[in-house]
């Protein structure tokens, strides 16, 4: 059961990724969208030579998470969200089609700002996959998953030692600085994975099962964007 943090972290996410939407001469479904989003924003990351780490890891992931639009803002209450995209990669190195997630958290005390970020996570670990999968889980909470963030600059080797679950890389415009994901909940958008992929369509299915797929261009230029 939900606690009721949970629930006010989700309700607050739901907000910020209104941000998500559907923007003028955006084409398809808002999943698609998201789709076609997540591929510039994590080809443009990729292609930053700032993010020397990111790089390194994406190729050696066994997930990687994108959230192409995560906003934070804070006046003494604060709190950060977006909607994101899973994809994990088979035994045979093929990427999935990608499953459809929400991000977010919430923080009390004394802050003020906004912030846009381009977020990617790679998951390193059979445990932080598992862990995310199918349910909803906190970062660095109650299901015991480490997180590093690595900035500019920093490489996978210099940075963390690899002994995350998973790492997290933000490229961000506004008042705060760097990211940090601790606290942060993680789930499955139902909506969003059922409307692209059909009503019995679940993460597993869509990510490991593939016995959800869908021909939808943006996913197919998604996968193919993957390392």
């Amino acid at each position: 059961m939900r606690s009721f943090k949970s629930h006010l972290i989700l309700a607050f996410v739901a907000v910020m990724a209104l941000a998500s939407c559907r923007s003028a001469g955006e084409f398809g479904s808002e999943p698609e969208q998201l789709a076609d989003r997540a591929r510039i924003s994590f080809a443009g990351m990729m292609a930053d030579n700032q993010y020397p780490g990111l790089v390194d890891l994406a190729t050696r992931a066994k997930a990687i998470i994108i959230v192409p639009n995560m906003i934070r803002a804070a006046f003494f209450f604060g709190g950060r969200g977006g909607n994101a995209v899973m994809l994990v990669r088979g035994p045979d190195g093929k990427w999935s089609d990608p499953a459809f997630y929400t991000l977010g958290g919430i923080s009390w005390g004394l802050q003020f700002g906004g912030q846009s970020s381009e977020l990617v996570i790679a998951v390193m670990t059979d445990k932080g996959l598992s862990s995310i999968m199918d349910r909803e889980v906190t970062l660095g909470g109650n299901a015991g998953l480490a997180v590093g963030e690595l900035g500019k600059g920093v490489s996978a080797e210099t940075g963390m030692g690899l002994k995350s679950d998973m790492y997290a890389f933000a490229r961000s415009e506004g008042l705060f600085v760097g990211v940090s994901l601790e606290g942060s909940v993680i789930a499955p958008r139902e909506t969003y994975n059922q409307q692209l992929y059909g009503q019995d369509a679940t993460p597993e299915g869509i990510l490991v099962d593939h016995t959800s797929t869908t021909n939808s261009q943006p996913v197919k230029n998604l996968v193919a964007a993957m390392p």
